[in-house]
C-alpha cells in the first residue's frame, strides 16, 4: 500500500509538471529583432574604431613626411608628438581587447554554511549522525582554489573543514584537488587526481548548492553521499549536432567510504563508472536533460568495513553495482529569467549488490574472525528514487517541494520514506538562506521511529566560486 503511495505521489508530482508548459509566453521574434539591433550597433562602432585607427595613422604618416621634408617651423614635428599619437593609436587597439589584470593569479574563494535545526526524536531513534532536539551544524566551511596551469589544463582545489557530528571538532580535508585538460583533440577532456566522479544528477554536487538542504535519502544509501573519487575520468562530446556527452572513469573509492583491499589492490578491485547524458530544447522556454549512469566494483572485500545488523548477523560487500535513471525539465523564459523560472528533477536508482551473509556473526573480528560454515553470498536488490519540483517567482525567491523513497542497500524489505517542503530567500548571488521541514518515515523492519525535523540553512560566498548556487 505504501509502495502504491510512493508511485502516485510520483505520477502526480511528474503531471504537475505539464500544465506549467502551457502557460509559456512565446516572444522570440521580439528577441530576435532585439538581437540584430545589438549587432548591428556593435558593427558601428567597430567601424568607427577602424576609421579612428585609419585617421591617426595617416596623421603620423604625414608628420612623419613633414619632418623629413624639412617643412616651416609651424608643421615641424617633434619625436615626442609622433610618440603620443602612437599611444593614441595603441590605446583603441587595445580597447578592443579583453584583458584581465589577474589573468595569471588563481581565484580564490571561501563558501560557509550553517545548518540550525530542530528534530523530534533522537539520532538513536532516527539513525541520524546528528543529535535530536536543537542543534547547530557548521557543516562546511569551503576553500576554494582555480587557476590555468598552462595553455593546456587548469587545475583546482577545494579544501572543507566540517563538524565532527560527535565531538563537534572540525576535520579539515581535501574534498577535491584535480586537474583538468583544455585542449585535448576529438572534443576529449580529461581529469585525473580527487574529485566527484559524473554519476547521475545530484551526486557530483557539492550540499551547499543543493536546491534543498539535504542529500537526498537514495544518494546517502547507495552512493555514500558525495561521489569521491581518486581517480581520472574521460569525456566526450561526439561531433554531431545534436548535444551528447559520453563520461567513463576508474578510481580507488567512489563516495565517502574507500574501497582499501589491504597491501595489493587488483585492477577488478577499482571501482568503474559512466554516465551518458543529453539535452533537448523542447521550445525556446522548455529545456529537458535526460542521462543514464552506473557504477561497479567488481570486488570489495572491506568497503565501509564489518556491517552488523541488528539481528546480530554481519554483511561483508563483495561486490558493487548501482545504476541510474535521471530526468530534468526547467522552464527558462527567454524575457525575465531572473524572475521566474521552474524545475521538475527526478533520479532513480537501483542498487544489486553481493554480500557475504554470516548469520551467527563469526566473522566479527571480536570472534576471532573464523568461518563457521554458515555463511553464504547472495545478491540483493533495491531501489530508491527521488523528485522535487521548485519555483521561482522573483528574482530572490523560490520554492519547492522534495519528495524522497529509498530501499535499504542490505534488505530491501527495510524501507523510508520523506517529504520536504522548503523555501528559499536569495538576499544576494552569495548571502542566502533556506527554511525546511522534513518528515521521515520508516516501516518496522529497521526499528527506527518516524520524526519530524525543521531546518534553517544560511550559505554565503566570498570571493570567485566556480560551481556557485545554480538552479539544478
Amino acid at each position: 500500500m505504501k509502495l502504491r503511495k510512493v508511485l502516485g505521489l510520483f505520477s502526480a508530482l511528474c503531471l504537475g509538471a505539464l500544465p506549467l508548459a502551457a502557460q509559456e509566453t512565446n516572444n522570440v521574434e521580439q528577441l530576435k529583432k532585439q538581437l540584430q539591433e545589438l549587432k548591428e550597433n556593435l558593427q558601428k562602432i567597430q567601424q568607427q574604431q577602424r576609421e579612428q585607427i585609419e585617421a591617426l595613422q595617416k596623421q603620423i604618416e604625414a608628420l612623419q613626411k613633414a619632418a623629413g621634408t624639412n617643412q616651416p617651423a609651424a608643421t615641424t614635428v617633434t619625436p615626442d608628438q609622433i610618440k603620443r599619437l602612437n599611444e593614441k593609436v595603441d590605446q583603441v587597439v587595445e580597447s578592443e581587447k579583453k584583458v584581465r589584470p589577474n589573468e595569471f593569479n588563481p581565484s580564490i574563494g571561501l563558501v560557509g554554511e550553517t545548518v540550525f535545526s530542530y528534530r523530534s526524536r533522537g539520532s538513536d531513534q532516527t539513525g541520524s549522525d546528528r543529535p535530536g532536539g536543537f542543534d547547530v551544524n557548521q557543516r562546511s566551511i569551503e576553500l576554494n582554489i582555480a587557476a590555468s596551469v598552462d595553455p593546456f589544463a587548469k587545475g583546482y582545489a577545494v579544501i572543507n573543514a566540517s563538524a565532527d557530528s560527535a565531538t563537534g571538532e572540525a576535520a579539515l580535508a581535501v574534498e577535491e584537488a584535480a586537474l583538468q585538460t583544455t585542449s585535448f583533440p576529438w572534443n576529449l577532456e580529461l581529469k585525473a587526481g580527487r574529485f566527484f566522479g559524473e554519476f547521475g544528477r545530484l551526486g557530483y554536487i557539492h550540499d551547499h548548492e543543493l536546491p534543498f538542504v539535504n542529500r537526498p535519502l537514495a544518494l546517502d544509501q547507495y552512493m555514500g553521499g558525495e561521489t569521491k573519487t581518486d581517480g581520472l575520468q574521460l569525456n566526450w562530446l561526439p561531433p554531431i549536432s545534436h548535444y551528447v556527452s559520453l563520461t567513463v572513469g576508474l578510481g580507488d573509492q567512489f563516495g565517502d567510504d574507500p574501497n582499501n583491499p589491504g597491501a595489493f589492490r587488483h585492477f577488478r578491485e577499482m571501482n568503474f563508472w559512466g554516465r551518458l547524458s543529453t539535452y533537448f530544447d523542447l521550445t525556446p522556454n522548455w529545456q529537458l536533460e535526460g542521462g543514464v549512469s552506473g557504477l561497479w566494483n567488481p570486488k570489495t572485500e572491506d568497503r565501509a568495513g564489518l556491517l552488523v545488523q541488528p539481528s546480530g548477523s554481519t554483511l561483508t560487500e563483495r561486490e558493487r553495482r548501482v545504476a541510474g535513471l535521471d530526468l530534468k525539465l526547467s522552464y527558462v523564459p527567454l524575457q525575465n529569467n531572473q524572475f521566474r523560472g521552474f524545475t521538475w528533477g527526478t533520479e532513480v536508482l537501483y542498487s544489486n549488490n553481493r554480500y557475504l551473509f554470516d548469520p551467527d556473526g563469526s566473522l566479527d573480528p571480536a570472534n576471532g574472525g573464523a568461518l563457521s560454515g554458515d555463511e553464504f553470498t547472495d545478491h540483493v536488490g533495491s531501489l530508491g528514487l527521488y523528485s522535487y519540483a521548485t519555483y521561482k517567482w522573483h528574482r530572490q525567491w523560490s520554492a519547492g517541494f522534495l519528495f524522497d523513497w529509498v530501499q535499504n542497500a542490505q534488505n530491501h524489505s527495510d524501507q523510508t520514506y520523506a517529504y520536504s517542503p522548503y523555501i528559499t530567500w536569495a538576499l544576494s548571488h552569495w548571502n542566502q538562506l533556506r527554511l525546511q521541514y522534513t518528515h521521515t518515515a520508516h516501516n518496522a523492519v529497521s526499528g527506527l521511529r518516524s520524526d519530524d525535523a525543521v531546518y534553517l540553512q544560511w550559505a554565503w560566498i566570498i570571493g570567485s566560486h566556480a560551481h556557485g548556487w545554480q538552479q539544478r
